[in-house]
């Protein structure tokens, strides 16, 4: 892996990370579906203006055109979609762990449904990281952690593991890297608009925190790390570029403490710590000729 790739894999990790924190703010000022159907469609807006000015065109290859689909319908406005509602409940750490847990369930799928052969290594780190997240989410229940956002939480990253292995086989490849984005965006607005509607009625409190969170989660989260993200797959495969996201519980709980006080005990640490060490493992286990 090129230092390039390093860096871009970091800066990932580190902004993925912090949207849970900032979606956290968000939801505590303004209607949760409201607020992701509006961030959805500036970020699609802006992403596909980017594009058009680059150059970019909406010609897309049929595997583009599926990604768009499934990743704004499962990814943009299930998966995300239920953690937003999920955290006017739940610590943005708690929701962080739980979603970093889309490589142990993509991992899993993949040996059990596909029948893709995983080293010992590999079955060792997906029971590890599943024990921590237990170990977690059983110390924060007993904590009094609300029982419907963690279900929220986990459906949601079950929409996460089904989008990614829908378009497993498709490939950014074809140019319009920004494009893809950008509708995908617009794509997630669409599908969360009329539920926005239908449910929540809008009404924000204002303050700084609310805008400078908004705006942060619209670019960074929205469209930068998106766009790293597929940039990262292109040029080091999903299984390398994967590895990255052993970080997001490390980095998801650190961010959550310091911007927003959330506690953290030592039995939070140790299953980070296990989490983290399961996705590792289980990425390198795959990263390995079989």
């Amino acid at each position: 892996m090129d230092l390039r790739a390093l860096l871009a894999g970091l800066v990932f990790a580190l902004i993925w990370s912090s949207a849970f924190t900032s979606a956290r703010i968000i939801v505590e000022a303004a209607p949760p579906v409201t607020a992701l159907a509006v961030r959805f469609l500036l970020s699609g807006v802006i992403g596909i203006g980017i594009a058009l000015a680059l150059g970019q065109t909406m010609r897309l290859t049929q595997a583009q055109w599926r990604s768009v689909v499934i990743f704004g319908i499962c990814q943009n406005a299930l998966y995300l979609g239920l953690n937003f509602v999920a955290m006017q409940w739940v610590e943005a750490s708690l929701a962080a762990i739980i979603a970093s847990t889309m490589p142990l369930l993509v991992a899993a799928a993949n040996w059990g449904i596909f029948r893709d052969r995983l080293p010992a290594l590999g079955l060792l780190g997906m029971a590890a990281g599943f024990l921590g997240v237990g170990l977690i989410m059983v110390q924060r229940l007993g904590g009094g952690a609300d029982g419907l956002g963690i279900v929220l939480c986990l459906i949601g990253a079950v929409a996460l593991t089904v989008a990614t292995l829908a378009v497993r086989g498709a490939s950014s490849g074809g140019g319009n890297l920004l494009m893809v984005v950008g509708l995908q965006m617009l794509v997630g607005a669409a599908a969360l608009a009329p539920v926005a509607a239908l449910t929540e009625t809008l009404e924000v409190t204002w303050s700084t925190a609310f805008v400078v969170a908004f705006v942060y989660t619209t670019l960074m989260p929205g469209l930068l790390a998106t766009l790293i993200w597929f940039w990262l797959v292109g040029r080091i495969g999903p299984t390398r570029a994967a590895t990255f996201h052993f970080l997001n519980p490390v980095f998801g709980v650190a961010i959550a403490a310091a911007l927003l006080g959330e506690t953290l005990s030592w039995v939070d640490a140790l299953g980070v710590a296990i989490v983290a060490a399961g996705i590792l493992a289980v990425q390198l286990a795959r990263a390995k000729p079989a």
